[in-house]
């Protein structure tokens, strides 16, 4: 991947621009990786479930897209190459997570939440301030954003109906690559953060979740 040093300030911003919209807008993230659930059989869920799916998908979908964001922020900000480098990598993978999410959501008969591009701005304004603080802050941030995740699928999982194997499928290889994201984040000298910062986050977490569930 070539460094920052090889675009001008208006290709930054052009190529920010672009992840915007592969971010945002319906179905413009191409996924590098064939959705899990393409090989999972089809089943016939009532349409209490379905809703039901449908909402915890979209948690997911939305939580994504403040990984996105997240990450986009602390590559704009971050002081070492290998850094940058590292989250755009996540970042890419977090694309595989948008797609897949959204085709399932659809799948459903429903839609991705109105309310992403405000936690798209909020997790993009953390991420660029994590990022200008220390990198081992802004990857402290990741692995404490990845493990709340993680705990998030492991909930979605179990809340699951036990015939749906396509949206199983797409959580569990999601929750390997957040705990891969988290451990890698550590591994490179992130900061383990307190108790009370974990704590807040995890209220914040919870605002975007009981929201996005149904809006």
């Amino acid at each position: 991947m070539a460094h920052d040093r090889h675009y001008s300030i208006l290709d930054k911003l052009l190529l920010q621009a672009d992840t915007v919209a592969r971010t945002l807008l319906p179905f413009s993230g191409q996924p590098a990786r064939p959705s899990p659930a393409l090989l999972q059989p089809d089943a016939a869920l009532s349409e209490v479930q379905s809703k039901h799916v449908a909402g915890l998908m979209r948690v997911n979908h939305t939580g994504e897209v403040c990984a996105q964001a997240l990450y986009q922020g602390q590559a704009l900000t971050a002081r070492l190459p290998e850094i940058r480098e590292a989250m755009e990598h996540a970042a890419d993978e977090e694309v595989d997570h948008l797609a897949w999410c959204e085709q399932r959501i659809r799948q459903l008969g429903s839609r991705p939440s109105v309310l992403n591009p405000l936690f798209y701005g909020m997790s993009f304004g953390m991420g660029a301030v994590a990022g200008l603080i220390s990198d081992k802050v802004s990857l402290g941030f990741v692995a404490a954003t990845e493990q709340q995740v993680c705990k998030h699928l492991d909930e979605h999982l179990h809340e699951l109906p036990a015939e749906d194997h396509k949206s199983r499928a797409i959580l569990e290889q999601m929750r390997d690559d957040e705990a891969h994201h988290a451990q890698a984040a550590l591994d490179a000298g992130g900061a383990r953060f307190p108790l009370p910062v974990k704590v807040g986050m995890s209220l914040m977490a919870k605002v975007m979740t009981k929201s996005t569930y149904r809006i």
